[in-house]
């Protein structure tokens, strides 16, 4: 019995401590739920219900959380393992509550609208595998503490506003398999403890701003598949290591600053490439043909690089091939069948993007362009040197939605069976020579939004099957051949949102009412035809446009009042027409109107006042006899006699100039015997203003050679015979006076081959009694350098300024100032020195011109202040010295300042104002950085074909020096800026080491000097 109470006293004992068990584990397990539960709530807290309620289900009285949406639970229903939120457009932010979800494996929250940070207390979550929050607006930098989440596989937080470096601790994740930190705004080098994760298969670091080298130990990673370091700041040069990872299948580092050739064997060592992407970086060196070895891969994309050399062959072999695109690189070919190598492409029929535009290739367009692959949907090959027609086989393929063939010399008729591409949405002819009709079968294209045929030979009427663009955002018919009125049909485009652009054609007849309907459209310019008639009042309808320029017609009547509707209006140009009445007063209204220009029309009354009228820099109004540039008419009698007054001033002011430039001459023993006052009256004679309305016939516009800021120029004949140029000055402009006064200053004082002689003056009175004033030059008849330098004018045979001529035209120019500045009696500042104030004459001989803001200096014991205190900056942005900035004098070290930004941009081509000059870079940094090491790279394209008769290395080493003139004239502070005779002096000696006789024998360049 003893025994067998023991037995029983053992067995109570052991089942009260199984049931005390039970009672802890059910116990445990109620508050483990009762914890997540209460986490998901204080998330659901947290998220925006106002729009949606995605989360309904989540109910505070539930027993258990596992039926809630989105909510994964353990098969006993004991914890939240699971939480998957994707797509549901949530806003808010994430609680830090989450934390508590202990067992919490899978969280992917992506796809909504969260912001705020991701919370710290994420790191808490020991067992996480997978951490997906991508596609949201979260803030804030990554928590280093995610580092302790050592099961995590996947971390995802792509398309993020997240800031910050990536913390080295995510090095620590030695299980992750996927990192995706791209689209965020992350900065700083490259973390180098991602190196220390073997694991990693995917990473994907793009569009970011990381900066610094790609560093050579992410080739420890050997089972990384997928490798996206795009569009960051990422420089030198690609690690040789990288191109030995040969488990990459898709590589990419696109839009960084990389460079360096690239290997020709890349194919071999990343045999299983499915993708490569290096565009948009600096690599040098020509196509790797084992690319094209690669039978399997996908992606080929190089475009935005410096490569050159021929398309390897090989293209045949890809018939997985989806992106060929090698586009705006130096890719040479030459003859007829110089684009054989697109018809190898016939075999790739997944090919669904093909470029090879912007290179130098040439050659005609394979007449079997249609056999290739029937799924292309986008297809550039503009802007190379493309002969021949287009082929009518380009209707084969019907899957094209853009087809850009561009700036080519591309002849013959647009082939109507372009019409059968029915899902064409971009078409590009612009800059070729196409001529002959417009087909009408462009108008089956009805999911066109944007075409383009501009700047061809192209005749005939504008088609009515035009009408069918119910799609289309934008329409570029300009400078063509074509003819007839603007069919009303084509005006019935509720689409057309960003121009309409007719202009430089032939076109006739009306403006069509319907214009009204084109409501959305920014910007119409129906400039240069021959339209006629009324500007429809419908135009008012037009709510959105912008840019309203109908120049240069023979549109009539009244400027509708209804345009003062138009709020946006920011430019406004209906100069050189025939239209008559009043300048209607709501203009003054338009508070977005920048430019106004309604010159040379029949308009009369009254200006008005306020708005743009303000400005008279906005506005242009000569031209109109009958206007009254005062508030009202009342006042002209009286503002003429001002004028009067004051044109008799500048004519005493005038004789003065003359007089003491005599005495200069006289006293320092210049003057020659025959110079009496007689003949310097005589040689300096005014003119009337009836002998320039003779020599300008009445000043028409079609002797209206250019429009500035204190006048218009037009070319005329005096009665002699002599060709000049008349300066019209626009008495009413801000400055005019002191522009003419300044002017005649300075060139009454001064004579030199190489500035543009003024011949005579007129201060006088016009047929309306009103002040007139002109300045009457010699005439140059090849335009201004800045015409030849952005390539608008060119030589007879179609040519255009080589190295010598360059060369010579800066001499000129340095000759010229230096004469100002160190051979005149009074030292002259020209102070806006640029392309546009140089003008060349029969002989290409260079001029400097517009002296409307020079000064004269006066030595001063070693300084040379102006003549006039002003404090208003002298000269044209992008030319304009850095001191003068900062209410500095202009000075003779201002000019050669601004001459050797001149010199760079003759050069190079490009302007000191070119968009590709942002962020702190500038004409004279770009040379600097690249003319020492890469000098093609900023010469004017046209320069590197040259040297049939000039050895190429002196070519190079005398343009490289040329640079260097230019780059000592234009430094920062003046006194480290060399003078303009040293400048003239080193200039003169590259010419003569370029155009030794043994070397260059029959230079027509050099003829003039």
């Amino acid at each position: 019995m003893a025994l067998e109470s023991i037995l029983m006293l053992h067995f109570a004992i052991l089942l009260l401590c199984f049931c005390t068990g039970i009672f802890h584990v059910a116990e445990s397990t109620a508050l483990s739920i009762v914890s997540d539960k209460e986490a998901l709530m204080s998330l659901k807290s947290q998220i925006n219900m106002e729009m949606s309620n995605p989360l309904s289900t989540w109910d505070q009285d539930s027993s258990s959380p596992c039926n809630w949406t989105g909510v994964v639970c353990n098969r006993n229903g004991q914890r939240v393992i699971g939480l998957d939120l994707s797509g549901l457009r949530l806003s808010g932010s994430i609680s830090p509550y989450l934390g508590n979800l202990s067992f919490l494996r899978s969280l992917q929250m992506q796809n909504n609208q969260l912001t705020g940070n991701l919370p710290e207390q994420l790191g808490n979550l020991f067992r996480l595998r997978s951490l997906n929050v991508s596609f949201n607006s979260l803030t804030g930098a990554i928590p280093s503490n995610i580092s302790q989440c050592k099961e995590l596989r996947v971390l995802d937080l792509m398309q993020n506003r997240m800031t910050g470096g990536i913390p080295e601790e995510i090095g620590q994740l030695k299980e992750l398999q996927v990192l995706n930190l791209a689209r965020n705004q992350l900065f700083g080098p490259f973390s180098s403890s991602l190196v220390n994760i073997s694991t990693l298969t995917n990473l994907n670091l793009g569009t970011n701003s990381l900066d610094g080298p790609i560093p050579s130990d992410l080739s420890h990673l050997r089972n990384l598949k997928y490798l996206d370091l795009t569009i960051n700041n990422f420089t030198g040069t690609v690690p040789a290591s990288i191109y030995n990872m040969s488990s990459l299948v898709y590589l990419a580092l696109a839009s960084n600053d990389l460079w360096g050739d690239l290997p020709s064997n890349v194919g071999v060592t990343l045999p299983n490439l499915l993708g490569f992407n290096f565009c948009i970086n600096k690599f040098t060196g020509t196509i790797p043909g084992s690319l094209h070895n690669l039978t399997r891969i996908r992606i080929i994309r190089m475009a935005h690089n410096l490569l050159h050399g021929s398309v390897p062959p090989g293209l045949g072999n890809l018939p997985d091939l989806e992106m060929y695109n090698i586009g705006y690189n130096r890719i040479v070919s030459s003859g007829t069948n110089g684009f054989s190598f697109l018809e190898s492409l016939k075999n790739s029929t997944r090919l669904n993007f093909l470029a090879v535009d912007s290179n130098l290739l040439e050659g005609v367009i394979p007449e079997t362009i249609g056999n290739l692959s029937k799924v292309l949907k986008k297809f550039y090959m503009g802007g190379n040197r493309v002969y021949g027609s287009i082929p009518p086989s380009v209707g084969q393929l019907r899957g094209l939605e853009l087809l850009d063939m561009s700036n080519e010399a591309i002849y013959g008729e647009i082939p109507p069976e372009i019409g059968q591409l029915e899902e064409l949405q971009v078409l590009g002819l612009a800059g070729n020579l196409l001529s002959g009709k417009i087909p009408n079968s462009l108008g089956n294209l009805q999911k066109l939004n944007k075409i383009d045929l501009s700047k061809n030979e192209l005749l005939g009427s504008i088609p009515a099957t035009f009408k069918n663009f119910q799609s289309l955002l934008s329409m570029d018919l300009s400078n063509n051949k074509l003819n007839g009125s603007i069919p009303p049909e084509i005006l019935h485009l509720p689409s057309l949102s960003a121009f309409l652009n007719l202009s430089r054609n032939c076109l006739t007849g009306p403006l069509p009412e319907e214009v009204g309907f084109l409501e959305g459209v920014v910007t119409i310019d129906i400039s240069d035809n021959r339209l006629s008639g009324e500007i429809p009042k419908a135009i008012g309808n037009c709510k959105s446009l912008e840019h309203l320029l109908l120049a240069r017609n023979m549109l009539s009547g009244h400027i509708p009042d209804t345009l003062g509707d138009i709020r946006g209006l920011g430019t406004l140009d209906l100069s050189l027409n025939q239209l008559n009445g009043t300048i209607p007063f709501d203009l003054k209204n338009l508070q977005a109107l920048q430019v106004l220009n309604l010159s040379f029309n029949n308009l009369e009354g009254d200006v008005p006042s306020g708005g743009v009228f303000v400005d008279p820099s906005k506005v242009h109004l000569e031209g109109n006899k009958n206007l009254c540039l005062e508030t009202t008419c009342n006042n002209r009698h009286a503002h003429r006699r001002r004028l009067i007054l004051v044109s008799s001033l500048i004519g005493a002011l005038i004789a003065v100039c003359f007089t003491v430039a005599f005495l200069f001459y006289l006293r320092k023993g210049k003057a020659k015997v025959e110079t009496t006052s007689e003949s310097l009256k005589h040689r300096h004679r005014m003119i009337a203003y009836n002998e320039l309305c003779l020599a300008t016939n009445n000043f028409s516009k079609e002797n209206l050679v250019g429009i500035g800021s204190f006048g218009s120029v037009y070319k005329g004949q005096l009665t002699e015979g002599t060709a000049v140029a008349v300066k019209v000055i626009n008495t009413e402009a801000t400055g005019s006076w002191k522009s003419f006064t300044a002017e005649c200053a300075a060139l009454r004082h001064v004579r030199h081959r190489n500035l543009v002689k003024l011949i005579t003056t007129c201060s006088s009175i016009d047929f309306k009694n009103s002040g007139f004033l002109a300045l009457v030059y010699e005439f140059m008849s090849n335009g201004n350098l800045e015409d030849w330098i952005t390539g608008k004018r060119r030589t007879s045979d179609g040519e255009g300024l080589n190295v010598v001529d360059r060369l010579n035209v800066a001499i000129d120019i340095a000759c010229a100032i230096n004469y100002l500045h160190h051979e005149c009696e009074a030292p002259i500042v020209h102070c806006d020195l640029k392309p546009s104030n140089i003008l060349l004459d029969s002989d290409m001989t260079a001029k400097v011109g517009d002296f409307g803001l020079a000064r004269l200096l006066i030595n001063n014991g070693g300084d040379q202040p102006s003549i006039s205190c002003t404090h208003t900056l002298k000269g044209s942005i992008g030319y304009i010295p850095p001191e003068y900035g900062f209410g500095e004098k202009p000075s003779t070290a201002g000019d050669v300042y601004s001459f050797g930004i001149l010199l760079l941009e003759l050069f190079t081509g490009r302007s000191p104002r070119h968009a590709s000059f942002t962020e702190g870079l500038s004409l004279k940094k770009w040379v600097d950085i690249n003319s020492h090491t890469n000098i093609e790279e900023v010469l004017y394209p046209e320069l590197h074909e040259e040297g049939d008769s000039i050895d190429q290395e002196i070519q190079g080493d005398c343009l490289i020096k040329v640079m260097g003139i230019g780059l000592s004239c234009a430094a920062d502070s003046p006194d480290n800026r060399i003078t303009m005779r040293v400048a003239l002096h080193r200039l003169k000696a590259i010419r003569d080491a370029l155009l030794k006789p043994d070397r260059h024998k029959n230079s027509k360049s050099l003829m003039h000097h």
